[in-house]
């Protein structure tokens, strides 16, 4: 028979166990977060109708969609975790109580091309709340306050949560008379850090922007200072738009209620380059950088829309929230080093039977283990104590179990720590006990 070479598509993320187990680590201490701060959990569809999933789609996002036909219908995966929340939203919204906070930690797929740091299928750890017809600024505190509790926790080094508001942004460009460029402009600005100011004065340039003109929107977006002191300078710049003094005071608002929920001055700061490029953003925008590996980019981001489920009821229905990447994140964290070194193993205790005899006791002994909380495998295979023993340290496992011909015969075991010297014979109960204290 012709053998058929294993692999995987390129742009899909396979782990060893003990990656699988600091992967799964990250994921639970971000759904942990999460739940601490009252989102419910929720879990829609990989497969939606095309229509539905591709009415706020368009440019290179539909481009990147996985779309085939199944008999009469007209299907399409998944691209992020919004626009499947929108339509959940519209769907349920007789048989849900607003403001509506959930939570969903699921993979997302698209086709684009596969290069460093991005993959076609990817695990997103989303958080939104969906308010009905109107939704308080304070819940665009508690955004980042709920990122810095989620990257303190994981332990990953310092960072830095950058806030702006859409409305400023649009506000200003409007003010300059460039109505009609400003969705164009939000994306050239976007990329300021990547590509650094000489270009996106080009970019602005060749959009058609005048020279005056392009020279207030560098001077505007890099305006710095304290938080306090790019808000003062904001506010002097007598911007005559209802929209930009709207923005500065919803992030004037956002920074105080940030300060209340106990974030520290030195994780956030105002960022005007910050637009975030989906055009559906529509006031406070996030992006969290770690200081110390800027070149890994954004690590979670996010921000309000006002309009995201117009496409599926007229019921208003506005929206804060934001997404962390951790496929591309827990790639990046370990490539670059940051990911601590985690055991090889869920497995507390390995229950080894010397002989065909001491099968029973084994399983008995390995049924009083599970009952106590343990995670317990047991060798059944009939080999020497020499491979069973190697096989144990293979895995990883803190404890091995042993029973003999002895051990059956008083209704205990050898229990054996396999990081140090240290043997015991010792009943089920004082074994608990010790892998309790030692795991």
């Amino acid at each position: 028979m012709q053998k058929v070479e294993p692999k995987i598509l390129p742009g899909f993320l396979e782990l060893l166990p003990a990656d699988q187990i600091a992967f799964n680590k990250m994921k639970e201490t971000i759904r942990n977060v999460y739940e601490r701060f009252g989102f419910l959990p929720l879990d829609t569809p990989v497969l939606e109708y095309a229509d539905v999933l591709l009415a706020k789609a368009g440019g290179e996002t539909e481009k990147q969609i996985y779309r085939f036909q199944k008999g009469d219908a007209d299907i399409a995966m998944r691209f992020d975790l919004t626009v499947p929340l929108a339509r959940y939203v519209a769907m349920h919204q007789n048989d849900l109580a607003f403001p509506f906070k959930r939570y969903q930690i699921a993979k997302s797929y698209r086709g684009e091309r596969p290069q460093h740091g991005r993959f076609r299928e990817f695990y997103q750890c989303d958080i939104d709340v969906i308010g009905s017809e109107s939704l308080d600024l304070i819940y665009d505190a508690e955004m980042p306050a709920i990122i810095y509790q989620v990257f303190t926790e994981l332990g990953i080094g310092k960072f830095t949560v950058r806030i702006n508001n859409r409305k400023i942004l649009g506000g200003f460009f409007e003010a300059l008379g460039l109505y009609d460029k400003v969705t164009d402009i939000l994306r050239i600005i976007d990329k300021m850090e990547k590509v650094g100011e000489g270009v996106v004065a080009s970019e602005l340039d060749k959009l058609g922007c005048d020279p005056d003109s392009v020279r207030k929107i560098l001077s505007f977006i890099g305006i710095t200072g304290t938080n306090e002191e790019k808000i003062g300078a904001l506010r002097s710049l007598g911007c005559e738009s209802v929209s930009f003094a709207e923005g500065v005071n919803e992030l004037s608002a956002v920074l105080a209620s940030l300060r209340d929920f106990g974030v520290p001055e030195d994780y956030f700061t105002v960022d005007l380059t910050i637009a975030r490029g989906l055009d559906y953003y529509t006031g406070t925008v996030y992006e969290t950088k770690l200081d110390e590996y800027p070149g890994l980019g954004s690590i979670c981001s996010g921000g309000r829309y006002d309009n995201l489920t117009g496409f599926y009821t007229d019921q208003r229905l506005p929206g804060i929230g934001v997404s962390i990447g951790l496929t591309r994140l827990f790639s990046q964290l370990k490539e670059a080093g940051l990911i601590a070194e985690e055991k090889k193993t869920v497995i507390d205790v390995l229950v080894v039977p010397m002989d065909k005899e001491s099968m029973p006791c084994a399983l008995e002994a390995a049924g009083t283990f599970r009952a106590a909380g343990l995670a317990v495998d047991v060798y059944y295979q009939e080999k020497g104590m020499k491979p069973k023993m190697k096989y144990a340290n293979r895995i990883g496992v803190p404890f091995a179990a042993i029973i003999g011909e002895s051990e059956r015969a008083e209704h205990k075991v050898m229990l054996k720590d396999m990081f140090g010297s240290e043997q015991d014979v010792c009943s089920y109960e004082e074994a608990i006990q010790k892998i309790k204290t030692g795991r």
